[in-house]
């Protein structure tokens, strides 16, 4: 299929573009996270930084990511293959009118209210002298972030409707190349850090919507400003919004209620529940957008072609992958929680008290994350069949589960049994899913799956087993070489090394437990990539 003169590509080909993006954009987070915790530490100040940041960032979700790339470009792509470019056009400017409308006004409201949300949203700052004040400031600074990014999320929709995903898909990783450069003048100005990052995340947003309005000129696109205007194409786009934008809210809200639990526990609870979610996140952003990205068009043209053994299949198979990726995921960062939070965070400001909490949040965070890329491998199946309400309301009981939860652990456990209890939730939302796929005919596991999950859980187990052993015999030859108690890791360039063999060691044993167990053969990796570009 084509719109104007855009052929589009292979589906391969854009899952490839995007997937690399996605990728360097997880890398450079990654630095930036690093940095962020070497300049910032996990104190009063980064959970001050923390808790401004995630305000932009949880209502970008629900005015612009998924939900108005879900309602905007099937409107969108039917007018330009349809009416023509300038019909196409039309309905992007009444959709921009519409949208920076909204958002300016919102946005300056937010300013203005933005003692009483946080009151809101981290009242235990209020225990700290002067963190409530401190985080209203930077919270101030870094809110325009949502108007910005916003609309660039407009853009980023068009382009995708031409085919034009390279330049949507690199945006975010100039949101980290820009807090980065932001960070990294603060800490040679010698000026105040937080604030120089709050000010990195306002230009971030100029930054991407400059980035994208270059390609969007290049495609022909122009915008017109005019006054908002409820046309019957905006009032399907902002019905077509609602689901997907209640849905993406449940998972930000659950992100927000997290930081909210922790900031009762005391100085450094939300930065050490960031710093752990940012690691035990980094496998999902590969593996679960992998496998959504690949899936959901599969299962789509399967199920409306009526082939449902073939989606059924299919289906199998992105359970069994999702489970073979995290399986020795979960297990390798659960069993080297402790030295992987060491070489990525423990530098300047970042203590061994910081590092010990940081690790056993991340070893409560390891427990939920297959379920978190096996949700992702499982809302295909409703999607595909045109049901966007099940999987919102399984997320919503979940939240409901992980509040409850949070609060009950949290006077035991702290920051760790926010964590834990993130995690059972998450296995909850896959186990309720499951459940309902199972009962409606559209999930059943078939012989092979039967025949290779206790064969990838004994595969697992026995890289846990080499993963103690090498770790036993790095210590016994240094010791405290990732910190112990109160006391600091050792040599830089020795810990990275080393972690670089445990994980590189724990990767082959899997690979050839894998193997000789039959829990996956090499030619699993070459059929699905074939299955992705069919």
């Amino acid at each position: 299929m084509t719109q104007g003169n855009h052929p589009a590509p292979s589906l391969f080909r854009a899952f490839a573009t995007v997937g690399s993006y996605t990728l360097l954009s997880r890398i450079t987070g990654f630095v930036r996270e690093i940095l962020t915790a070497t300049f910032l530490g996990a104190g009063a100040v980064s959970d001050a930084f923390f808790v401004a940041f995630t305000l932009p960032n949880l209502f970008r979700s629900l005015f612009a990511e998924g939900a108005f790339s879900a309602g905007f470009v099937p409107i969108f792509a039917q007018r330009l293959e349809r009416d023509g470019v300038e019909q196409a056009k039309q309905f992007a400017d009444e959709a921009f009118a519409l949208l920076a409308a909204v958002l300016l006004v919102f946005s300056v409201l937010m300013i203005i209210a933005m003692p009483v949300v946080l009151y809101v949203i981290a009242p235990g700052f209020e225990d700290i002298p002067g963190q409530m004040e401190r985080t209203t400031e930077l919270a101030r600074i870094a809110f325009p972030y949502l108007f910005f990014v916003s609309l660039t999320m407009l853009q980023s929709g068009v382009l995708n409707a031409f085919h034009h995903y390279a330049v949507a898909a690199a945006a975010p990783v100039l949101l980290n190349i820009t807090l980065i450069a932001a960070l990294l003048i603060g800490v040679g100005a010698g000026g105040d850090r937080a604030a120089f990052l709050a000010w990195g995340v306002f230009a971030a947003g100029v930054v991407q919507f400059l980035w994208l309005a270059a390609e969007y000129r290049r495609v022909g696109m122009r915008f017109k400003l005019m006054l908002p205007k409820l046309t019957p194409d905006v009032k399907l786009l902002l019905l077509r919004m609602l689901p997907v934008a209640f849905g993406a809210g449940i998972y930000q809200i659950n992100i927000l209620v997290n930081k909210t639990i922790a900031s009762f526990v005391g100085e450094g609870a939300v930065s050490w529940i960031n710093y752990a979610d940012r690691v035990n996140l980094l496998p999902v952003g590969i593996f679960g957008v992998a496998i959504g990205i690949a899936l959901l068009p599969l299962l789509t043209r399967q199920i409306q072609s009526g082939n449902e053994a073939g989606a059924l299949a299919n289906q199998n198979r992105a359970v069994e992958i999702s489970l073979l990726l995290t399986l020795p995921a979960a297990a390798g960062i659960a069993m080297l929680a402790g030295p992987i939070t060491s070489v990525l965070f423990e530098h300047g400001a970042f203590t061994p008290t910081d590092r010990t909490a940081v690790a056993a949040a991340l070893l409560a965070f390891s427990f939920g994350l297959p379920a978190y890329v096996l949700n992702k491998a499982l809302t295909p199946a409703f999607f595909g069949r045109h049901d966007t309400k099940t999987p919102v309301k399984a997320s919503a009981v979940a939240l409901v589960v992980n509040i409850a939860l949070n609060l009950a652990f949290m006077p035991y456990l702290g920051h760790v049994g926010i964590a834990l209890g993130t995690s059972i939730s998450a296995w909850l939302n896959a186990g309720m899913l499951s459940v309902i796929l199972y009962r409606r005919g559209h999930l059943a596991p078939d012989a092979r799956l039967k025949r290779r999950l206790p064969r990838m859980i004994l595969a697992a187990a026995i890289m846990t087993a080499a993963l103690w052993v090498g770790l036993a015999l790095i210590l016994d030859q240094y010791w405290a070489l990732f910190g112990e108690p109160g006391v600091a890791s050792g040599n830089n360039l020795t810990r990275g090394l080393a972690l670089l063999l445990l994980i590189a060691g724990g990767g082959a044993v899997f690979a050839l437990s894998a193997w000789v167990l039959g829990a996956a053969q090499p030619s699993d990796l070459d059929n699905f990539r074939r299955k992705r570009a069919a």
